[in-house]
């Protein structure tokens, strides 16, 4: 695998074995060796960008999806980190992931990036996070999705849960709480609301993510956002 944790915020990758990465501007803490680093735009070479060009950035940007990444090339060791946040390698094998722009840390550039929107089909869970922001801040209606063979870093407070989702039965997740999730899996915002909630005496808990399918489902230790 491209990327190794050094510790529970920190992850090397290796440029020569798992070949080029892309990670999130300023996210780099140190490397070693013969490294180059390059800003890689939306829709560029090596297959990135599944809205291509201008339509892949006109959708980064209205979706909130617009964190600026740079390509790390070479022959090296390149070691990321942000904030102190916990770092989580999620290795993919032909499947895909769903996570939020602002969650990725890093991923290996072979992957197939797309901008998901909130009605796309097919995909089960796109625009998640856009769906959770539209319904409860009236925020973005994008999310990113992964797909291939290779490996992506997310971020979280806490460490994250990595929790079964299962044909036949629902997992239940707050929004808060989410990080990301990887298989064939549907999601959708599931509205608890009682009576105490409706007069502002509830605890909290009225909008819940219910997961459907067969996957797995990333869980912060913390309802904290980034």
């Amino acid at each position: 695998m491209t990327f190794e944790k050094v510790n529970s915020k920190v992850v090397k990758a290796d440029l020569a074995t798992g070949g080029d990465v892309l990670a999130r501007k300023g996210a780099m803490l140190f490397y070693t060796g013969d490294v180059r680093f390059v800003p890689h735009s939306p829709g560029g070479a090596g297959g990135m960008g599944g809205m291509g060009g201008v339509v892949g950035m006109a959708g980064r940007a209205m979706a909130g999806e617009h964190e600026v990444m740079m390509a790390a090339t070479g022959n090296g060791e390149v070691h990321y980190g942000r904030a102190g946040l916990h770092v989580t390698v999620v290795a993919l094998q032909g499947d895909r992931l769903v996570v939020e722009a602002s969650r990725l840390l890093a991923h290996t550039a072979n992957l197939q990036s797309a901008v998901v929107p909130l009605a796309s089909g097919g995909s089960g869970g796109g625009g998640l996070r856009g769906m959770v922001r539209g319904a409860v801040t009236g925020q973005g209606m994008f999310t990113t999705q992964l797909s291939g063979h290779g490996a992506a870093v997310l971020l979280s407070h806490g460490g994250t849960i990595e929790l079964p989702v299962r044909p036949g039965g629902g997992t239940f997740v707050d929004p808060q709480a989410y990080v990301g999730h990887r298989g064939n899996v549907e999601v959708k915002l599931a509205a608890k609301v009682g009576w105490r909630d409706a007069v502002g005496r509830g605890g909290g808990e009225a909008m819940q993510l219910e997961l459907r399918g067969d996957g797995v489902v990333y869980v912060q230790a913390s309802e904290q956002k980034l």
